[in-house]
């Protein structure tokens, strides 16, 4: 990376902000010596912190606004009443190209209709998609769509693939992604119609890399497929389940390891082990669930997260803004062939 790249946060966002997002971009720009920030809140919270860091407030314009987004506005009200909240105001300055892309950890469905509205979606695509890593038995997959779109068809299915393809192969460096849709089994009869549908037209989709068809859900940790396809509820229940057992190992293991004073000195024994397994599953190494199909970068990471999990979060900004992934999502979409959807699966 060697031109300067500039990201907007939103400071109110999160629910430990503003210390989380000043402390992560302060991990951040050690990380990444090239990028500055424009960071918007409320100056009597944020300006206390920042001149506590080193290096972060030679880095950093911030922009005052006493109005934030809340985590319990609806979508439609953050949009309508949010004008000059801090998340409105750090996506128009992705829009006014003051950024290069923007970083909350507020609000889902609030940054989601802000950056749609604002930035627009790319010529050719009908819906954004909420995409994020998971760590695999292989390395990491993309999972995409988590949550935007409740209820999907095979054209906004095909969307998804081309947008992850595009993302595994800029970001990832994955010059021959696999892609699969998750369904209820791999066989092609399986699963409803318009997944039938969505797998015909993409083998003849003629994308870099292998089409493979359908996944299963325990293809997801086996790292079958470098992107994984599917509609936002199904997305959505696949990551909160794979978060909650995650959560509920880790439980687990505490509670073996306390049962008796042997169970204790194993984990004296075994905790050089257990401390590379926690960094391997560690849920702040895949912080950063992004927008794909808006003509802007936009980032969310999680509400809970801590410094090091936003700074994750700005760093996948910061390589979609350096791999130049809204150029290489346009130009799959300008080459892409589609044909009817009744002539490629022979439904009338």
């Amino acid at each position: 990376m060697s031109a300067s790249i500039t990201i907007a946060l939103d400071a109110m966002g999160g629910d430990d902000a503003p210390d989380i997002v000043v402390h992560g971009a302060e991990i951040a720009s050690q990380r990444y010596p090239n990028v500055r920030f424009l960071m918007f809140g409320r100056e009597q919270e944020v300006m206390p912190l920042l001149e506590k860091t080193t290096r972060l407030k030679d880095v950093v314009e911030f922009i005052h606004t006493d109005d934030k987004v809340l985590s319990d506005d609806k979508p439609a009200v953050a949009l309508r009443s949010g004008r000059k909240s801090s998340m409105r105001l750090a996506i128009n300055a992705v829009q006014d190209g003051r950024a290069d892309g923007v970083v909350s950890a507020g609000n889902t469905g609030a940054l989601m209709a802000m950056s749609k509205f604002v930035l627009k979606t790319l010529p050719g695509v009908d819906r954004p998609a909420i995409a994020s890593f998971f760590p695999t038995l292989r390395g990491e997959s993309l999972m995409l769509d988590l949550g935007a779109n409740l209820s999907c068809d095979a054209d906004n299915l095909v969307d998804f693939a081309v947008m992850g393809n595009a993302f595994a192969r800029c970001v990832l460096g994955v010059q021959e992604p696999s892609v699969g849709i998750l369904n209820v089994g791999s066989e092609d009869v399986k699963g409803h119609e318009y997944l039938q549908v969505a797998s015909s037209m993409l083998r003849k989709a003629d994308l870099p890399g292998d089409f493979i068809g359908f996944v299963e859900g325990d293809d997801i940790g086996k790292g079958t497929v470098d992107v994984i396809v599917t509609d936002g509820f199904t997305g959505n229940v696949a990551l909160k389940t794979a978060e909650g057992t995650a959560k509920l190992i880790t439980e687990f293991f505490r509670q073996t390891f306390k049962s008796s004073i042997l169970a204790s000195l194993g984990y004296l024994l075994a905790s050089s082990s257990l401390n590379k397994l926690k960094k391997r599953v560690d849920p702040r190494l895949y912080n950063g669930a992004i927008f794909l199909g808006l003509n802007g970068i936009a980032v969310k990471s999680h509400g809970g997260t801590d410094a090091i999990g936003f700074a994750n979060a700005i760093g996948v900004a910061v390589d979609m803004r350096d791999q130049d992934i809204v150029t290489k999502i346009r130009e799959d979409f300008d080459s892409l062939t589609r044909e009817p959807i009744n002539e490629q699966a022979g439904f009338e």
